[in-house]
């Protein structure tokens, strides 16, 4: 049924979900009134986080919903977030805040590739745990991520893996044994690293911008701050039917432009940044040279006019009936005090301007997300309606701020070089394979005291490394990768801590391969092809082990009667000439044919009857193949990076273009 429903959830859309648990007694407080209470605190404690955030698309929302099936009444909503990744993360951060200050509700949320929490940490999941267990076990509780468990020798704490509990079992569990269901440190420690930064990260990915843009627009984002993202999405996304309106701007005359500053996302400022665009003449928007100092500033003045005109072209004036006071509704005094008793106000005194800026903030947010509506205003209808609301634009006024404008940052970090890149990724591979590590949070404040000397001492470290750096350890990461048991549901990386599927020895593996190539006089009995820790294979009757001896022996002079045809076959052939073997003089590249057995690992040489076959150097022709292909990568993600990096292995550069 999980499936099913990830199948048709909209892509970019996250859903969260938060349930009431009751320890001592059945949900009987769960009603509709007590829920919708408890929506008006909690945006009243997350507001000073909301006010200040601009989404990409929707906002962070909760209202009441009823019980429906087996999910009880909880209180929840959902998120558009686009290309905004940033959006879908902060609501998680949100989700862990609101929880820790109501440790009477747990927190799911998901989104169209379902548990995304657990993608983060595929690394350190426990072996049972799959997209097809995990249905209703992963909560966030107390700030904290929990995940239902499956009993075990340790613990019979849990639900057994073949069973989807429902939501009124998982709360119930979560109740009672808060601390069985934590989730591991590890996979806390990756969680914790990808929410870290929050709530100053909010700040940080913000990005000033000064603009040309008509007065009418300075006026609307001076009041709504957050409309430049659907103005942005508006542009970003027009079509040939969008740009009939941005021939004559009707609503944004083109010659009431002003210059200020805009404050976008990351996200909305590469959107609008990267995209090229030539303006209709009859629009009247001119261009300076590409030499100006102020183009930049033109440009995105321009693309952002045509993103609002768009916006308020597919809509009309609504109602023009005044709004009631926001004093006027019955919930907003209940709000108010709430954001007095979290500090919003930051001890401001009433009256001041910082207070009733603060206050206005509040009451847009009030109306945006807490008062109930019965039809809400698309952004376009919602400009239009501040145009209508306002005063008339004071364009002298407009243009005594421009030289009182905050300077605008700096966009250098649009440019990515290769080597940022490589750097990247590295510090993300880094950061999995030090999670969960106790000493990895000391290690990096540790890092930040150092200064400048502790990053001189890692690089010469570094370079000490790769100068002497050893094939050899290319060699045994494959040996180990190709030597390691997996299970039908995919190979294991070297790092994994999961256990084994089933039991395996490796030396009596490797000791049946010899005898098969002939390398040991004895022959190989059933004992090497049975699995060392079944015991009740051990115990089967004499006549049963005869038999299965005999059986293993008739298969193995079969087997050795297919290699010597496929040897003769060979000798024909010049497939040797591509390997590289060894000879009594050391390493050659002579054209001594392989056999048949040669692909395996064998310890000795292979006796023919013509000429003496000579062994090959696996490791040679292993290491030689993946430089190879390392090189016609030409620096660029291919099969052989992917393999070795999977494995931990990471390669100088190529310095010899030879």
């Amino acid at each position: 049924m999980d499936a099913l429903q990830r199948r048709v959830m909209e892509e970019d859309v996250v859903q969260y979900k938060l349930f009431f648990i009751q320890p001592d007694g059945p949900p009987s407080q769960q009603t509709e009134e007590h829920l919708t209470h408890l929506v008006e605190e909690i945006m009243a404690k997350v507001a000073p986080l909301l006010i200040q955030y601009i989404w990409q698309h929707q906002s962070f929302n909760l209202k009441y919903h009823p019980e429906k099936e087996d999910v009880p009444a909880h209180i929840g909503g959902s998120t558009q977030f686009g290309d905004s990744v940033e959006d879908e993360w902060f609501i998680v951060y949100l989700l862990q805040q609101i929880t820790e200050a109501f440790p009477q509700l747990a927190a799911r949320v998901e989104d169209n590739d379902g548990e995304f929490l657990l993608i983060e940490a595929a690394d350190y999941l426990p072996k049972w745990l799959n997209p097809d267990t995990s249905e209703n076990r992963v909560f966030f509780y107390r700030g904290e991520l929990h995940i239902l468990p499956c009993p075990s020798k340790s613990s019979t704490v849990g639900l057994s893996k073949g069973v989807v509990p429902s939501v009124a079992q998982a709360l119930a569990l979560l109740s009672t044994h808060p601390e069985a269901c934590q989730a591991s440190p590890k996979i806390c420690s990756v969680l914790r690293k990808r929410l870290e930064g929050y709530p100053e990260k909010i700040k940080t990915g913000l990005h000033r911008a000064h603009c040309f843009i008509p007065a009418g627009v300075a006026m609307v984002l001076a009041q709504r701050p957050d409309l430049v993202a659907p103005a942005v999405s508006a542009f970003y996304l027009r079509d040939p039917v969008d740009l009939q309106a941005c021939r004559s701007f009707k609503t944004f005359p083109p010659d009431t432009r002003v210059l200020t500053s805009v404050t976008f996302t990351r996200c909305l400022y590469a959107q609008l940044q990267q995209q090229q665009f030539t303006p209709d003449r009859r629009s009247g928007f001119t261009l300076p040279p590409h030499s100006h100092p102020q183009y930049k500033a033109h440009e995105l003045g321009m693309k952002l006019a045509h993103g609002f005109e768009i916006l308020c072209s597919k809509c009309q004036l609504p109602s023009s009936e005044p709004d009631a006071p926001v004093s006027c509704n019955p919930q907003w005094k209940g709000f108010m005090d709430s954001l007095i008793r979290n500090g919003y106000f930051r001890g401001e005194m009433e009256g001041s301007a910082r207070y009733r800026e603060l206050k206005r903030s509040g009451e847009n947010f009030f109306k945006q997300s807490v008062a109930s509506k019965s039809s809400a205003l698309s952004p376009g209808e919602e400009v239009l309606q501040l145009l209508h609301s306002c005063n008339p634009v004071n364009l002298e006024e407009l243009k005594k701020q421009e030289s009182q404008l905050p300077q605008e940052d700096s966009d250098s970090w649009l440019d990515i070089t290769a080597q940022d890149l490589e750097r990247m990724l590295q510090e993300r591979s880094g950061e999995r394979a030090v999670a969960g590590s106790p000493n990895s949070t000391s290690d990096k404040q540790t890092d930040h005291v150092g200064g400048a000397e502790e990053r001189r001492k890692e690089m010469e470290e570094r370079e000490g490394k790769e100068a002497g750096y050893s094939l050899v350890a290319v060699s045994q990461g494959m040996k180990n990768f190709l030597n390691a048991v997996s299970s039908h549901e995919g190979a294991e990386l070297p790092w994994s801590s999961s256990t084994q599927p089933f039991s395996f020895d490796p030396d009596s593996m490797s000791n049946a391969v010899d005898r098969l190539l002939g390398n040991n006089e004895e022959e190989l009995d059933s004992d090497d092809l049975d699995d060392d820790d079944d015991e009740e294979e051990e115990e089967k009757e004499e006549g049963s082990s005869g038999h299965a001896e005999m059986n293993g022996t008739e298969t193995l002079d079969g087997l050795r009667g297919y290699m010597d045809q496929m040897d003769e076959e060979l000798m024909s052939t010049n497939i040797g000439q591509s390997f590289n073997n060894f000879n009594k003089t050391g390493l050659g590249n002579g054209s001594n044919h392989p056999s048949a057995t040669d692909h395996l690992p064998a310890h000795g040489g292979v006796e023919e009857t013509e000429e003496e076959i000579q062994p090959l150097d696996v490791d040679l022709n292993l290491v030689t193949n993946l430089l190879e292909s390392l090189s016609c990568q030409a620096g660029l993600a291919g099969p052989a990076s992917n393999l070795l990096q999977s494995l931990g292995i990471h390669l100088p550069p190529n310095s010899d273009p030879s």
